[in-house]
Formats: C-alpha cells, sequence, structure tokens
C-alpha cells in the first residue's frame, strides 16, 4: 500500500496529533513545499527535505528539530542544490577519497602522529594531549582551522580554571603541529599567527615544603601503599572464598606501583617530570650513584648527571629488585612511556592537605633546599640543567644568611 500524502500548514498541535498507522506516511509543509515530515509506524516523526525527485535528505528528528528550524534547514539544502546541483555534504560524500578534504583530526592521525612520534622524545604524549584539547575541532577540514576555533577553547579552558602556563603548553602544541602542515605545503599559511599567548604566567613562582608539609606527604605516601595492600588482601580472600586464584601480591620490600618510588626520586634530584618519565635503567648507575638525564630527554638539550643521594639509591635500588631494571624505569601499564600521573597525584596531595602543590613543585623544594643548605646558585643551575643563570635566580632570597654575610664584607674593607 503506498503511504499517505497529506498537505499541512505545520502546528506543534497538527503535529503531536498526527498518529502512528500500519504504513509509514508524510506531512508535507505548504510554506516550504519540499520540506515534509514522515510518521513511522513506531511513532518517530522525521522532518525530510526533497531536493531532486524521489530524492531526500534528512533534517532530523521532531520534537528535537523544531518547525521553524526544520524550515530553515530545508530552505538552506534548496539553495546549495541550486547553486551546486546538489546539498554539499552529498557531494563531499560522493567524492573519491583522495579529492575528499582533509580533516584537522585525519592529518593529525595519517600524517602529523607519525612524524611526531617518530622524531620527538614526547611525541605521542603530545599528539594525546592533542586529541584531548583540541578534540572538537578534529572534524573540520585542516584549511577551514580559524585563529578563532582555537581562541575560543583557550578561553573555555581559562576560565575552567586552567592555568596559563597549561594553556600556553597546549597552544604551543597546535602551533607546532599546524607549522608542519604549512612546511609539508599542506596549508598556504598558519592560521594562528594572531593567537596570542595567555597572560598570567608567573615563572618566579618558588613553591617549597615546609617541613611539616613534607611529613604529611610522606605519610600519606606510605598510608596509599598500604592501603592497597590492605585493598588486595581483602580482594584475594574474597576471590580464594570462592575459588579464585585472587591477584599478585606485590613483595614485602617492593612498591605497589610507581607513584612512591617516582615522587622520592623526584624529591632527591630535582628532575623534571617528563625527565623522569623517559628515564631509562641504562643511564641509571647504581654502583656509582648517579643517574644520567641524557641529551635526548632534557629540556636544555645538554646532558647532565645527578649523584644520587642515600635515599634516592635505596629507593631505586629497591624499585630496580622489583621491575628487573631494562627499559623505563617507571613504565605505563604495558610498558609504554607514562603520559601523566595526574589521577594518582591529586589523590596524593589532596590525602596529604597539599592542594596548591604542584608535581613540578618538587623540583622547586630540591633547588630550595640546596640553596637553603649553603649550596651556590650556579651548582644549583647545573644540577636542575637551566640554561641560563637567570632561571636560577629565583631561589636566591632563600640565601639571606650568605648574601647579608657578603653585605658585611664591606663594612672591614678600609
Amino acid at each position: 500500500m503506498r503511504a499517505k500524502k497529506l498537505l499541512k500548514r505545520f502546528t506543534p498541535a497538527i503535529i503531536e496529533a498526527a498518529k502512528p498507522e500500519d504504513v509509514a506516511y508524510r506531512m508535507w509543509d505548504v510554506v516550504v513545499p519540499q520540506l515534509h515530515l514522515r510518521v513511522l509506524p513506531t511513532g518517530i516523526k522525521v522532518w525530510y527535505v526533497r531536493w531532486k525527485t524521489d530524492t531526500n535528505k534528512v533534517l532530523g528528528k521532531w520534537p528535537g528539530v523544531t518547525i521553524e528550524s526544520a524550515r530553515m534547514k530545508a530552505k538552506a539544502v534548496l539553495v546549495e542544490t541550486d547553486v551546486h546541483g546538489a546539498p554539499l555534504d552529498v557531494i563531499e560524500a560522493n567524492k573519491p577519497p583522495e579529492a575528499k578534504a582533509l580533516t584537522f583530526g585525519e592529518y593529525i592521525r595519517d600524517h602529523y602522529a607519525p612524524w611526531a612520534v617518530a622524531h620527538q622524545k614526547a611525541g605521542q604524549a603530545t599528539v594525546d594531549a592533542l586529541a584531548a584539547t583540541f578534540g572538537t575541532i578534529y572534524e573540520k577540514p585542516l584549511d577551514e582551522i580559524k585563529a578563532i576555533d582555537v581562541e575560543g577553547i583557550k578561553a573555555k579552558r581559562l576560565k575552567a580554571g586552567r592555568m596559563p602556563a597549561t594553556v600556553n603548553r597546549d597552544l604551543d602544541r597546535i602551533r607546532g603541529a599546524l607549522s608542519r602542515a604549512v612546511d609539508w605545503g599542506m596549508l598556504t599559511e598558519h592560521p594562528l599567527r594572531t593567537v596570542k599567548r595567555a597572560k598570567g604566567v608567573d615563572n618566579s613562582r618558588v613553591r617549597y615544603l615546609t617541613k611539616p608539609e613534607e611529613k604529611r606527604l610522606r605519610e600519606a605516601l606510605q598510608k596509599r601503599e598500604d592501603e592497597r595492600r590492605k585493598h588486595r588482601v581483602s580482594g584475594n580472600t574474597w576471590c580464594a572464598e570462592r575459588g579464585g586464584d585472587g591477584r599478585p601480591m606485590w613483595p614485602a620490600t617492593g612498591y605497589t606501583d610507581h607513584l612512591m618510588p617516582l615522587v622520592l626520586v623526584a624529591l632527591n634530584t630535582g628532575l623534571r617530570r617528563g625527565e623522569l618519565f623517559s628515564l631509562d635503567w641504562g643511564n641509571v648507575n647504581l654502583p656509582g650513584k648517579m643517574l644520567t638525564v641524557t641529551v635526548g630527554n632534557a629540556k636544555s638539550r645538554k646532558a647532565r648527571h645527578i649523584p644520587l643521594n642515600t635515599e634516592a639509591l635505596a629507593v631505586l635500588k629497591r624499585w630496580k629488585k622489583q621491575h628487573g631494571g631494562e627499559g623505563l624505569v617507571y613504565p605505563g601499564a604495558s610498558g609504554e612511556r607514562l603520559g601523566n600521573i595526574n589521577k594518582s597525584w591529586d589523590g596524593l596531595v589532596t590525602a596529604a592537605k597539599l592542594p596548591d602543590f604542584r608535581f613540578h613543585d618538587l623540583r622547586h623544594d630540591f633547588a630550595s633546599k640546596l640553596v637553603m643548605a649553603g649550596v651556590d646558585l650556579n651548582t644549583v643551575r647545573e644540577l636542575l640543567g637551566h640554561a641560563d643563570i637567570a632561571m636560577t635566580l629565583r631561589y636566591s632570597h632563600l640565601a639571606p644568611a650568605k648574601l647579608a654575610a657578603a653585605v658585611a664584607m664591606l663594612g672591614g674593607a678600609k
């Protein structure tokens, strides 16, 4: 049986009154004659526009798409058909694969990601961060990416409370990806020339732990270890009672995961998070009590050697015994380089009641404690891997006694 065709001046009441029948039928609009509503036997009502004889395009479902919205969409499709011969998305869909516009997401996945992973020390982390931050514009054609798209994401992140330094780091990532597209001839010009960096970055911040704070941090680390072991024993007991094998227990002399050894080594070496994530056992000399940050893993692109104090040495020996001492020192669950430790770190500083303490502040703590112990700033610069002493001078105010002694020497000059 052929579906019936009804002419209507649509109103919400008329559409709501249209009851489903055994066969789907159409109700045609008298305002935009090519617009029609198809009422399915299930009761679902779908908007269509007929842009060519016996060829329709779906516009959406009622009531999500209102009458006025459906009319506007229908008119837009009809204008595209008049100008181009068919709706633009139909034309795009019918293009051969090689003629279709490359989306930003396809560019990242098929072109930039393989290059980044092969040539950048944190290539995969960069690719992951791009998707997490700019995934909302991945469906846009690469050559239609505009400054306003990125400005909108930047503004939204700042409003949500993201630190300007974090926002700028992500802006650098997308700039780099699009610069590569320009270099490869896939873009004629860089679309982000007018996008400015977020203001308010404070590079002078020096946050270190007081003695009570360090005590709380260490206690929180140990408590986390104890609770994870207790939870594993409880879970295995539950499994055993039901005939299961449970999960392997961690060695009594080891750690339950990477967080505690990572944090303790950071406190005692001042390594950046990325340097720790990329640290390989081949660059850890336990007999020589030294670890090396290689050129490829150093932000300054200069290798440096960090002596291991008693605690750092003990932690790394314990961790190596547990993991065999090959490959990455702190690998991810599948042996890959860690991407981030945000969840575990947030839980740790919450438990330790350190709400304003970032992982990078462990590096500040290392440097601050050295300066307060009387170590000269140039030695601190070498240990931190600063390319310029200006970066290290932020810690100079922590050595007031030394500065006062230097000034006092003038009193003896006669």
